[in-house]
């Protein structure tokens, strides 16, 4: 048996609340670009390879990431370079000087990515099935922005971005693991303590429209369709999102899922089919997507709104609701297993203002849902006008969804 032990490893995690949701067209892809420019230098460590070879230097795990509501750049160390992966992470954080010359270089980098996507129908009919949801507004765009964006941005875009939003009521500093906490505040204070005191960015609306059944149907020769069927959902600060959360789990979670029984196990139709919800902080979506036999589209999407309807007209079993919360509460403990998930799941609780929970504290909570919740957000959500599809197959002149499913 192996020994027990405390946790090796240490996050920093700074976070800037802002992403491509406070993006207008004429920027659209810049949170992201800057992402990416934030690594390209700083006073202190004024090239890339500067930066790369301190943090390889120390063993550390890195990366950044942005979404509609954040971007986040981390560094996970051993504990004892805590320190000195603070000083970095503030460093990239703080004094980016975004190069010229690396900006253009970049640019192609981007533009590769948005390209590599445009080529996955997989990630593609993602982007597809939020503009179907919102339309041409920040929610409905794709988070790396559009090509021809990309190709005019200057270095005085990143420069007053960066100081428009990057300041101290923006930002959270997240660090988890087995850091020590001796003179921890005065280590932040000297570092992050630098940012310019300045009230937080507010988020923009989302602008709710929908009255009918809507989908998006792009046509790509293919031996495989992938779809996403799906409605809007209210935001994550709804006392209902626990019961959507176990909802969610119960038709694609897992393996045993109803739809994973119904689509791969019974039809063989599909290799992944999964279905789940995801919440901001003013906007919501439960959805189920698969990647689905091209001659079996219909009768597929015909089974997965079979099984939303079902929710609606019968209470879920006890046996059911019961292993489908151990499987949610057993991967949120199994994901926040290392330290830079657990510096994830409480910053992103903050970027979505919730009152901070422990693990514990949601078990509680997904413990807390009955079979009556469950059919009852499903009779809230699951009906026409809310209905949503996106498709990307060899399809040309076709529509899939018809008036009357709910």
């Amino acid at each position: 048996m192996a020994p027990q032990i405390a946790n090796p490893a240490t996050t920093v995690m700074a976070t800037v609340k802002v992403g491509s949701k406070y993006e207008s067209k004429e920027i659209s892809g810049l949170s992201h670009f800057l992402e990416h420019m934030t690594f390209k230098g700083t006073k202190r460590r004024p090239k890339p390879i500067d930066i790369s070879s301190e943090l390889d230097g120390l063993g550390a795990s890195y990366n950044a990431f942005t979404g509609q509501e954040e971007t986040a750049y981390f560094a996970k160390v051993r504990n004892k370079h805590f320190d000195q992966v603070l000083d970095i992470i503030s460093d990239i954080y703080l004094n980016s000087t975004v190069p010229k010359e690396e900006l253009e270089k970049e640019r192609g980098v981007i533009i590769e990515e948005i390209n590599m996507y445009e080529d996955i129908p997989m990630q593609r009919v993602q982007e597809d099935f939020l503009k179907v949801l919102y339309g041409d507004q920040p929610a409905g765009w794709p988070i790396a922005g559009r090509k021809e964006v990309i190709k005019n941005f200057k270095r005085k875009d990143f420069v007053d971005y960066r100081k428009k939003h990057y300041k101290s009521e923006n930002t959270i500093l997240t660090i988890a693991g087995g850091y020590s906490k001796k003179n921890i505040k005065k280590k932040i204070e000297n570092t992050f303590g630098l940012l310019e005191e300045q009230p937080e960015t507010k988020l923009p609306d989302v602008i709710e429209k929908q009255k009918k059944p809507a989908e998006s149907i792009r046509f790509k020769k293919s031996d495989q369709t992938h779809l996403i069927v799906g409605f809007r959902a209210f935001d994550i600060h709804d006392n209902r999102r626990f019961a959507l959360g176990v909802l969610g789990d119960i038709l694609g979670g897992g393996m045993s899922s109803r739809l994973f029984k119904k689509i791969r196990g019974e039809m063989g139709a599909a290799y992944y089919i999964r279905a789940g919800s995801s919440l901001d902080t003013n906007s919501g979506i439960i959805e189920a997507s698969a990647g689905v036999s091209n001659d079996k589209v219909e009768k597929v999407i015909k089974a997965i709104l079979g099984e939303f309807k079902k929710l609606k007209e019968e209470l879920v079993g006890y046996k059911e609701i019961k292993k489908t919360k151990e499987h949610i509460i057993g991967r949120m403990f199994l994901a926040i297993e290392t330290s830079d998930q657990l510096a994830n799941f409480y910053a992103g609780q903050r970027v979505k203002k919730l009152d901070p929970a422990t693990p514990d504290e949601i078990a509680k909570r997904i413990n807390s849902v009955t079979a009556e919740q469950i059919k009852s957000v499903a009779n809230d959500l699951f009906i026409n006008k809310g209905l949503n599809l996106a498709l990307i197959g060899p399809f040309k002149n076709k529509k899939f969804l018809t008036n009357g499913e709910f």
